[in-house]
């Protein structure tokens, strides 16, 4: 904190920690490996009144056994579906839903796209990044070149139905097919600049100071593309999608 840059990577507890999930593995802590956040969410989230809620909510999930994404809607929301969506292999056992384990939905869309083509009638998507996709610094620390690692994994998916959608875009005819209705959808996206300077560690640090941060800079980031954008919406993409294809 004292030197603004909110990482973790020289407390003795994370080194600690982040040594101990390269050797043992959550299952070995048995029964004390329990995620604290079940009763948190149960307590603080109304699952009832989600299930009728008129907003349409989809949470992704990981399958361990067949590597495939689940989409779990309203009324299939848990808490343990919201602990499988953020379920990292490294620090928490997996969560089993309906006789299956999941772990956490990035590793297979981060976010899944497709029910928001499919199954909304809004042609705008707005995508709030918080997993940077462009870094400027080669990284050259055994942790940064695995945070990166990370970072590629976790955004591979999403540029690839982005890709997708780039090429559906360039080849769809005005129609009511499939990929006429991937190629109308207008993409948008917000991304803070603070993101690129966080590292690894940041991910598990709780200091309420670090957390509004986070909300103060989120805000900011809204603000600037409501500024730039906001007669865009419902009229133009605002995401470059030629950028995708290069190289391709």
């Amino acid at each position: 904190m004292l030197l603004g840059r909110w990482t973790l990577d020289y407390s003795p507890m994370f080194v600690a920690m982040d040594m101990m999930s390269r050797v043992f593995s959550p299952y070995n802590l048995g029964q004390h490996a329990a995620n604290p956040l079940s009763g948190i969410l149960d307590e603080c989230i109304d699952f009832d009144r989600l299930a009728r809620a008129p907003i349409r909510l989809f949470v992704t999930a990981t399958n361990v056994r067949t590597g495939r994404g689940r989409v779990f809607r309203n009324i299939e929301v848990t808490p343990e579906v919201l602990l499988a969506s953020a379920c990292l292999p490294t620090m928490f056992q997996a969560v089993e839903i309906d006789g299956e384990v999941y772990w956490d939905g990035g590793y297979s869309g981060n976010p899944t796209m497709t029910p928001l083509v499919r199954e909304c009638g809004c042609q705008d998507i707005i995508l709030v990044q918080i997993n940077p996709v462009e870094r400027p610094e080669i990284p050259r620390s055994a942790r940064e070149i695995l945070n990166r690692l990370n970072e590629v994994s976790f955004n591979a998916v999403l540029l690839k139905e982005l890709r997708m959608m780039a090429l559906l875009r360039e080849a769809s005819h005005p129609d009511q097919s499939e990929s006429a209705k991937w190629a109308a959808m207008r993409m948008h996206r917000i991304a803070g600049d603070v993101m690129v300077t966080l590292g690894y560690s940041s991910k598990l640090n709780a200091e309420w100071e670090f957390l509004c941060m986070l909300r103060d800079s989120g805000r900011r980031a809204a603000e600037s593309f409501l500024v730039a954008h906001a007669d865009d919406l419902g009229r133009q993409s605002t995401f470059d999608f030629e950028q995708l294809l290069e190289g391709v």
